[in-house]
């Protein structure tokens, strides 16, 4: 499958074991999938996860965590938030997802994106209490070949009568346990992505400058114009995410120096440092006046001309 991530491959070290689960109870048949009250059933709610997660819609993922799931979900960067969503539909990319029922009434997901579509198909909830556990079958859409797909079972837990995720497979769904573990495999590529955005920052603002002569006021004078073409105050370098200054779990800071009364041409300064500190990344970073990028560990606080100097290219 074509820009698929590995299946299911949650790299935590500190994934708990989940007992297999208890035996049915009860079957949930297809009228009651399509009737009204299973709006809030275990495979609506599985079914509606697997879309947000789909086209990585964060807000309407959270809904289906555990409160305590949400809690670790929300203090998770940016980035990580989406590398978990990904694992839920196998593709690298953000997908447009498809609902549709098969003709015993089960829900199907299809998420597709540019470089492939995957079909999820939803079995019927073996239920007990407040416990659901759901089969699902994954296959890209293109294959024809039943026996490729794949095939893994969900759990599903009602909290305050709703329908949470529970668990892939064996795999107890447990987020602040993973925090820490999540975070350190996460530093060094968002400190890498960090130092890159600096660099790029520093190119953009000369940019501005050959173009109007003079240096921006601020980042926002960067973002792209809300309409018409570019222009001094919106000159369209950088994306507006960027433009506010917050990006990826860092705090970027740019400030004009060096100008002077007699013509000598302005600087400037830049400054990326991690919110919040440990979960982003440790390294504050810094271009100084004459170009030059500095690193160094500051606690979350900002960077400044007497750090170590990097090499950059």
């Amino acid at each position: 499958m074509r820009r698929a991530i590995a299946y299911f491959a949650l790299p935590f070290a500190a994934l708990s074991a989940l007992a297999t689960g208890p035996s049915c109870s009860a079957q949930e048949s297809s009228s009651r999938a399509t009737s009204s009250s299973a709006s809030s059933g275990p495979s609506t709610a599985l079914r509606d996860t697997l879309a947000a997660a789909c086209s990585h819609d964060e807000k309407s993922f959270a809904r289906f965590l555990t409160a305590r799931n949400q809690k670790s979900f929300a203090r998770l960067t940016e980035a990580a938030r989406i590398e978990f969503m990904k694992r839920f539909v196998l593709l690298a990319d953000a997908g447009k997802p498809t609902l549709s029922v098969n003709p015993a009434g089960r829900p199907i997901v299809s998420c597709e994106t540019p470089y492939g579509t995957v079909e999820l198909q939803i079995g019927g909830a073996d239920l007990r209490d407040s416990l659901a556990f759901l089969p699902l079958d994954l296959r890209e859409a293109s294959d024809p070949d039943s026996s490729n797909s794949r095939h893994i079972l969900m759990g599903m837990v009602r909290e305050n009568g709703e329908w949470k995720i529970l668990s892939i497979g064996l795999l107890f769904l447990d987020l602040p346990s993973l925090e820490a573990e999540w975070d350190e495999a996460q530093t060094q590529s968002n400190e890498k992505a960090a130092l890159s955005t600096l660099e790029s920052l520093a190119k953009f603002i000369e940019s501005y400058r050959r173009t109007y002569l003079r240096l921006p006021e601020s980042l926002a004078q960067l973002a792209p114009p809300k309409k018409g073409t570019p222009n001094a105050d919106a000159a369209g370098l950088i994306d507006s995410a960027l433009a506010s200054g917050e990006f990826n779990g860092y705090s970027f800071r740019y400030v004009i120096v060096g100008a002077t009364d007699v013509g000598a041409p302005a600087k400037f300064e830049l400054s990326a440092t991690p919110k919040p500190y440990g979960r982003a990344g440790k390294l504050s970073f810094f271009r100084d006046a004459t170009g030059a990028f500095h690193a160094a560990d500051h606690k979350g606080a900002v960077g400044d001309a007497t750090d170590p100097v990097l090499k950059t290219e």
